[in-house]
């Protein structure tokens, strides 16, 4: 993969293109796509995406998910329970988990500063492994985006199939792919 910087640069170019007003809700999600082990490098420069799509007089909101779940689990009735008996965190108790993230996504999607020409910036996806797939997020919130979702997303795509941390099988998704590799994506 190529480097976080050359990752930026094609953000920066891919935001300042114009956006078309009648694309389905998948499409108006964006995965900036990074090698995991770039993680501590992309964080230290999120402010240059802040900063390139400002530049391109769109607003941007950060969400960062990547506490969620530490956040959740302190506020849960049955957490000393889960603590003890960390097998007993399953099904439908990951299912509350994976409302509670869409919400807050949700929450950031629906910010009076979130319109039709903003950019919500998703990252901490990574976080969620093993708790919440991101495909099932996405559907969950995508037809909420007015603007564009920003998707910091460490892993692979590969004609249309997305794997989070090269670890899971691919799932098929019609969001738009930002690489450093490719440069603007078609």
């Amino acid at each position: 993969m190529a480097s976080v910087e050359g990752l930026v640069k094609a953000y920066e170019r891919f935001v300042s293109l114009p956006w078309g007003k009648s694309v389905a809700p998948q499409q108006r999600v964006w995965f900036a796509l990074y090698d995991p082990r770039d993680e501590r490098r992309l964080r230290v420069r999120i402010g240059a995406f802040e900063a390139a799509t400002v530049r391109s007089d769109h607003a941007w909101i950060a969400c960062d998910l990547t506490d969620e779940f530490a956040r959740w689990m302190s506020a849960h009735d049955y957490r000393e329970s889960y603590f003890e008996s960390p097998e007993d965190l399953g099904g439908m108790v990951l299912d509350e988990f994976a409302d509670h993230v869409a919400e807050t996504v949700k929450q950031a999607l629906a910010s009076p500063s979130a319109g039709p020409e903003s950019v919500v910036a998703l990252y901490g996806i990574a976080s969620l492994f093993g708790f919440v797939r991101v495909s099932r997020l996405m559907e969950m919130v995508a037809p909420h985006a007015r603007g564009r979702l920003l998707v910091f997303f460490p892993g692979e795509h590969d004609n249309g199939n997305y794997r989070l941390l090269d670890a899971r099988d691919g799932w098929n998704y019609l969001a738009v792919p930002v690489t450093a590799q490719e440069g603007i994506p078609l």
